[in-house]
């Protein structure tokens, strides 16, 4: 239900804004998993699929930024600006909005030193990106939290639907590292063959 005191479209914005945030998020975790695995999309090469992830990244900051801004400005209730960034200040649906608040400073870290990665190192992004793992249920839950809209009908449905795609790409990634793991075992035992096979070598 529309509340009567505030904006309409608006109101049509940031919950619009939101649902199609939490999509872009869902698609940017799911490109992530196959860029880790260096996996190709039907009909791109494997470098297009990192540019596609780093672009459907810098597309969730904007519907990300134009959820927090339409969300303020609504005059139903009040948000304050730096409740976006500052978890926990609000003084209205304080949880719900403290932890967007935590997701979309998690994202934004994540998405900076990405664009910053040649100048940190390795070390440093891989460490920053793990948060990944954690921003995007924090989003959801702040998603169905703070929007009765999410708690019912075709759009929990939409959110259920995110949640199984990104548990399914989980579940394939975790399967694909299991069948990598007795290659890397052959390694040490391969090492340890050539090893001792040098003492032979040195006796003919």
């Amino acid at each position: 239900m529309i509340p009567a005191h505030s904006s309409t479209w608006m109101w049509y914005a940031s919950r619009a804004t939101g649902v199609v945030a939490l999509l872009l998020l869902t698609v940017v975790a799911l490109l992530g998993l196959m860029v880790s695995r260096q996996a190709r999309l039907a009909g791109l090469p494997r470098f297009a699929v990192t540019g596609l992830h780093r672009n459907m990244s810098l597309l969730a900051v904007v519907f990300i930024v134009a959820h927090v801004l339409t969300a303020v400005a609504d005059g139903y209730v009040s948000i304050p600006l730096d409740s976006a960034v500052i978890p926990f200040t609000s003084g209205y649906e304080r949880l719900w909005l403290g932890i967007g608040a935590v997701s979309l400073d998690l994202f934004l870290a994540i998405v900076i030193t990405s664009l910053i990665r040649r100048h940190i190192g390795r070390r440093t992004w891989y460490a920053v990106h793990l948060l990944s793992y954690a921003s995007w249920p924090i989003a959801f839950a702040h998603s169905l939290g703070s929007s009765s809209d999410m708690q019912g009908g075709w759009m929990l449905l939409l959110a259920l639907a995110c949640a199984a795609a990104l548990a399914a790409g989980i579940t394939w990634r975790m399967r694909a590292a299991a069948r990598d793991l007795p290659r890397a075992e052959r390694v040490p035992a391969l090492m340890a063959e050539l090893h001792a096979r040098k003492p032979r070598a040195g006796a003919q």
